[in-house]
Formats: structure tokens, sequence, C-alpha cells
């Protein structure tokens, strides 16, 4: 007998997240067709990996200013 549910561990593995993301997003409504069962969630089968809308801050990353980080083993330049 073939079920045509997956489990959030099973859909996890088959969309490359944790579980626990999986968990979320079923969570908040946004994969479709979810059952929730005590304390799992059914996912159907062949369901495509919802689209990550967590925001993010919009700027890029930036290195360490590694001018303020003292050097070691360098000697230092004394100001005249």
């Amino acid at each position: 007998m073939e079920f045509n549910w997956m489990t959030a561990q099973e859909a996890a593995e088959a969309w490359g997240i944790t579980d626990r993301r999986v968990q979320i997003l079923c969570a908040n409504g946004k994969v479709e067709g979810v059952l929730r069962l005590k304390r799992g969630w059914l996912i159907p089968k062949g369901t495509p990996k919802p689209a990550d809308g967590r925001a993010t801050n919009g700027r890029k990353p930036t290195k360490k200013n590694e001018s303020c980080m003292p050097s070691i083993g360098k000697p230092r330049k004394d100001n005249e």
C-alpha cells in the first residue's frame, strides 16, 4: 500500500532544509494541503518547497575593518 503523504523529516530531506524549518513553514500556512496529526505534520508527496519569505536587512555583508585590529608580530609604527 502506497501513501501519498510524507513526514516533515522526509520533506526536509527532499527540500534540503531542516525538519524544524519544515515544521515552521507548515505551522505558518506556507505549505499547501498539510495535515496536523497530534505532534507531527503530513505533507502531500510532490509538494514543492515554498519560497523563503524571511526578511533580510537589505545590507551587503561587509568585511571586518582590519585596520582596527592589532597586528601580532609586526612592529608598531611610531607617529613623529
